[in-house]
C-alpha cells in the first residue's frame, strides 16, 4: 500500500497512532474529538498491520450464534466503555446480563459446585456462605473467617497475590477459588502476580481496617447494600452490546474512518526522532518516512519496544520485561439436549490443583441474551495461559479435541456440535508480576525526553476493555497538551 508523504504549508498538528487494536481506536477517536476544540485542527492518521481493526476483539455471527473471539463483555463500575458507548450513540444498544444465572460454578474434586454467595474475587462478604460450602474443609473454612481477627501485616510496596491470600485467608482459599477465579482474569500465576497493580483494595483493606472482610463491610455499608447477589466477579456490574463487543468495534472505526486517516496492513517499520525529540519520522514498508509531531503507539509492549529501541533503549529494555501469556478459546453450540449438566450458571472456573486441561469455561449464551438459538447454549473454554502455556504448542486439532473431552467430563457435552472454532491470542496477555508498576513508572520516566511520544495498551495499568478505552484516550489527552506548546510540521 502507497501513503503519499505529508503536504507542506498545512496548518494542522499531525499525529500518528500506532496499532488499530481497541486502545488505537480509542486514542485515534479522542484526539479527533479534541482536535474542534484545540487552537489548530489535528490531523489524525492511524496505522494498523493487520487485515482489520479491532485486534483480539472481533465478533462473528455463525448459524444463528452471536460470537466473541476475544472479550464478550466490560465491567461498568470503570466508567470509561460505558461512557464511550454514550458518545458513540451506543448506549441504547447496550444489555446487562441475565439476571436468572448471576453465579459462577468451580470446579471441586472433579465436580462443579456454586462459588459461595457474594465472594469478591478474594474474599467473602458474608461468611455463612462461606461455612455452608463443600468447598472447604473444616480447618479451611475456620482458617478464612480467622482473617478477620488476623493482625495487619508489616507494610510493603508490593505483594504476589498468592502469597496475601495465603496469610489472610490460608491456603484452601488460594488454591481452591481464588486461583481459578483471578486466574480467569488475568491468565497469570498467582505467585508471580502483583496484588498492587491489579487488586490494590485489598491490600488498602488490610491498612485502613486490619482485615479485609472488615473492609469489605464497611465499604459495602457506605454504599447501603452489600453485593451478596453475586459471586465471583460480580456479574451484575458486567454489559455488553446487542450485536456483541464487535459493535463498538465497527462504530468506533467509522467514527474514526469519518475524520482521521486509516491505513490497514501498514506497519510502522521504525520511529525517527528529531535532534530535539519533538517530533517523529515514521517509517512504512515503503521506506518513506513521514514527519508527525506526536505519535501515540498502542502496540504489545514487547512490539512498542522494538520501535523505540534505537533511542530509547533503556526504557525498551524495560518494556520486554513486560512478560505476555498466550491463549486460545474454544468456542462451541450445542443442543441443550446434548448437555447433561444444568449450565444454572454464568461459567465455571477451573483451580490448578484439579490438573485439567482447561483454564474456564464461560457459558456465554447464559450470560447475554441473543447468544444462541432457542434450545441451544454457546460454550467458550479458555486453554494455556500462565499456568499451562505447554497446551498452545499442540495444534489446533489436538486443543479441539482436548476440550471436547473435558466438556463431556465436567459438563456432559455430548453429540455433535452446531460448530465449533479456536482463536488462538499469542502473547496477548501481558503479565502484571511483582513490580509492574514501578516498571511502568520507570518506562514513563525514561521517555519524559520525548514528550510527543506516548504509549497505551493493556500492558500498563489494567487488561479490561474499559482500562484499554482509558489508556488510549489518556495518551491522545497527554499529546494534546504536548501539541498545544509546538507549531505544526511544515514538511513531509
Amino acid at each position: 500500500m502507497s501513503l503519499n508523504p505529508i503536504a507542506s504549508g498545512d496548518a494542522a498538528w499531525r499525529v500518528a497512532v500506532v496499532g488499530g487494536g481497541i486502545s488505537g481506536l480509542a486514542a485515534a477517536h479522542r484526539l479527533t474529538e479534541l482536535s474542534s476544540a484545540a487552537s489548530r485542527p489535528i490531523e489524525v492518521t492511524l496505522f494498523e498491520a493487520g487485515t482489520r481493526f479491532g485486534g483480539v476483539v472481533g465478533t462473528r455471527e455463525i448459524s444463528g450464534y452471536c460470537v466473541e473471539l476475544g472479550a464478550d463483555s466490560f465491567i461498568t463500575n470503570k466508567p470509561w466503555a460505558l461512557d464511550l458507548c454514550r458518545r458513540l450513540g451506543l448506549e441504547h444498544r447496550l444489555i446487562p446480563t441475565e439476571a436468572a444465572w448471576r453465579r459462577a460454578l468451580v470446579l471441586h474434586k472433579g465436580k462443579p459446585v456454586p462459588v459461595p454467595e457474594g465472594f469478591q474475587l478474594l474474599t467473602p462478604t458474608a461468611i455463612w456462605p462461606v461455612l455452608a460450602s463443600s468447598l472447604f474443609s473444616p480447618w479451611g473454612k475456620l482458617r478464612i473467617a480467622a482473617e478477620y481477627f488476623l493482625p495487619r501485616g508489616k507494610a510493603g510496596d508490593d505483594e504476589s497475590l498468592a502469597h496475601f491470600v495465603r496469610r489472610r485467608f490460608g491456603r484452601e482459599a488460594l488454591e481452591r477459588l481464588v486461583q481459578p477465579l483471578v486466574g480467569g482474569i488475568y491468565t497469570s500465576d498467582p505467585e508471580k502476580l502483583s496484588l498492587r497493580a491489579t487488586m490494590p483494595r485489598f491490600l488498602d483493606f488490610e491498612k485502613s481496617y486490619g482485615s479485609v472482610i472488615r473492609g469489605l463491610r464497611r465499604q459495602a455499608n457506605r454504599h447501603q447494600a452489600a453485593p451478596t447477589d453475586d459471586s465471583g466477579a460480580r456479574y451484575s456490574l458486567f454489559a455488553t452490546l446487542a450485536g456483541g463487543i464487535g459493535e463498538l468495534i465497527d462504530v468506533l472505526a467509522q467514527r474514526v474512518r469519518d475524520r482521521a486517516m486509516m491505513h490497514l496492513q501498514t506497519a510502522v517499520e521504525s520511529l525517527l526522532p528529531d535532534s530535539e525529540g519533538a517530533r517523529f519520522g515514521v517509517v512504512c514498508p515503503d521506506r518513506v518516512a513521514r514527519r508527525f509531531d506526536a505519535i501515540v503507539i498502542a502496540l504489545p509492549a514487547y512490539r512498542a519496544a522494538d520501535l523505540i529501541a534505537s533511542f530509547a533503549g533503556r526504557a525498551a529494555q524495560r518494556l520486554r520485561e513486560i512478560d505476555y501469556a498466550s491463549t486460545a478459546i474454544v468456542v462451541s453450540g450445542h443442543k441443550l439436549t446434548d448437555v447433561r449438566h444444568p449450565l444454572d450458571a454464568f461459567g465455571l472456573v477451573v483451580p490448578a490443583v484439579e490438573r485439567r486441561h482447561i483454564l474456564a469455561v464461560s457459558f456465554t449464551s447464559r450470560k447475554f441474551s441473543g447468544r444462541a438459538p432457542a434450545g441451544c447454549v454457546q460454550l467458550r473454554t479458555f486453554v494455556g495461559g500462565a499456568m499451562q502455556p505447554e497446551l498452545m504448542d499442540l495444534s489446533d486439532d489436538e486443543i479441539l479435541g482436548l476440550v471436547r473431552r473435558e466438556l463431556s467430563s465436567l459438563l456432559g457435552v455430548a453429540g455433535q456440535p452446531d460448530f465449533e472454532l479456536i482463536a488462538r491470542w499469542n502473547r496477548a496477555m501481558p503479565q502484571y508480576h511483582l513490580g509492574h508498576l514501578d516498571r511502568v513508572a520507570q518506562i514513563t520516566s525514561d521517555l519524559a525526553r520525548f514528550p510527543g511520544l506516548a504509549l497505551a495498551g493493556n500492558a500498563y495499568a489494567g487488561v479490561g476493555l474499559p482500562d484499554c478505552i482509558r489508556s488510549g484516550e489518556l495518551a491522545a489527552e497527554r499529546v494534546a497538551v504536548w501539541l498545544e506548546h509546538l507549531s505544526p510540521s511544515t514538511n513531509g
